[in-house]
């Protein structure tokens, strides 16, 4: 394994981050090459220590020649996140300067022009120059997995419709209870990655990827940090580097995805309509129907009429919940799977800012 840093000096003097970046040499020219990244909203720490423990295999692997294909991994993508606390708390999804979602404004570029992420940095301030290296570093693979995980959740993942259902053995693979089909529309870092392929010809869109895939993978919520889980997810992706040709002599035994996958305009997003304290009377997990209830809201405690009761808008499955006991207005509480499209008007791209 190889160890190196991308330096990023700070915007002001005397400070600088330091990026560590681990490489796994193949010996298959023929193999796919593969990307992968962790924690770039610094404070989604399932990532991270799964990449610790399938690094200990992979360097068995590297050990016994068993490394096909070439192998970038980014433990901690954002160590500018990572430094950023107000009052005690990590601040880790947005830049506290830019006030920009660390995985928002990524260059949307043609693979053609992937060299150009990479000059003249000296133009760009520590955050732009961070997401220009990352994706510099993502575009000379053939596959790409930006590890992030939600609030209280399932095991889910955000996939683009050029990828699926090609994509459906990482699905398994990782044990995924759900996956969301993206349409590509938005500057997040998985989709930037897309964008590139997609339009390796400028002006002319690909709607297929055949050998490609780029992937945000949810990897349940932010307080599943937990050894067990963690070396359950390792042993989930070396399946998948396995069953892709990466890593090992045989491919492992095929698995099925068994769960929902359906289009973003099919997921209804809980919104409270007024702020207060939260009682959930579902959970995460949890199969409702329409009319059913999902969380009171009380607003004006002790007072005649001081809450408001919030039900399911259609049949669908939990995806989501929030962590927070006291909201605001349109905060977003759940996150709901369904088989029919939202009645609920959506901006192309993500779901969240």
């Amino acid at each position: 394994m190889d160890v190196s840093e991308i330096i990023i000096p700070g915007d002001t003097p005397g400070t600088e981050w330091r990026l560590p970046v681990l490489r796994f040499k193949g010996h298959d020219p023929r193999a796919p090459k593969i990307y992968i990244q962790a924690a770039l909203h610094a404070g989604e720490l399932p990532g991270t220590v799964l990449l610790h423990f399938l690094c200990e295999r992979l360097r068995q692997a590297e050990n016994q020649g068993g490394i096909a294909g070439d192998i970038t991994i980014v433990p901690q993508a954002n160590p500018i996140g990572a430094a950023q606390s107000h009052f005690g708390e990590l601040q880790g999804r947005f830049d506290l300067g830019s006030r920009t979602n660390f995985n928002r404004d990524f260059p949307l570029i043609s693979i053609t022009d992937r060299a150009t992420l990479i000059e003249d940095l000296d133009d760009y301030p520590a955050t732009d120059r961070l997401k220009r290296q990352l994706l510099h570093l993502a575009l000379g693979a053939d596959l790409v997995l930006d590890l992030h995980c939600d609030d209280e959740s399932l095991q889910y993942a955000y996939i683009d419709e050029a990828f699926w259902p090609e994509a459906a053995d990482l699905a398994a693979a990782l044990d995924m209870e759900a996956v969301l089909l993206s349409d590509g529309e938005s500057s997040a870092f998985e989709e930037a990655v897309g964008f590139a392929w997609k339009y390796e010809v400028p002006g002319e869109r690909r709607s297929r990827l055949p050998g490609k895939l780029s992937v945000t993978v949810e990897l349940r919520g932010k307080r599943d940090v937990d050894p067990v889980l963690a070396k359950k997810d390792a042993d989930g992706l070396w399946r998948f580097l396995a069953a892709r040709g990466i890593v090992g002599d045989e491919k492992p035994a095929a698995t099925v995805f068994s769960g929902p996958a359906v289009p973003l305009d099919n997921v209804e997003i809980i919104r409270t309509p007024e702020g207060g304290a939260v009682l959930f009377h579902r959970d995460i997990g949890e199969r409702i129907a329409e009319g059913e209830l999902l969380a009171t809201i009380v607003t004006r405690p002790g007072q005649p009429g001081g809450s408001i009761e919030l039900t399911a808008p259609q049949d669908g499955l939990i995806l989501t919940r929030t962590s927070d006991r006291l909201v605001r207005r349109r905060s977003d509480l759940m996150k709901i799977a369904c088989d029919e499209p939202s009645k609920a008007s959506r901006k192309a791209g993500t779901l969240e800012n």
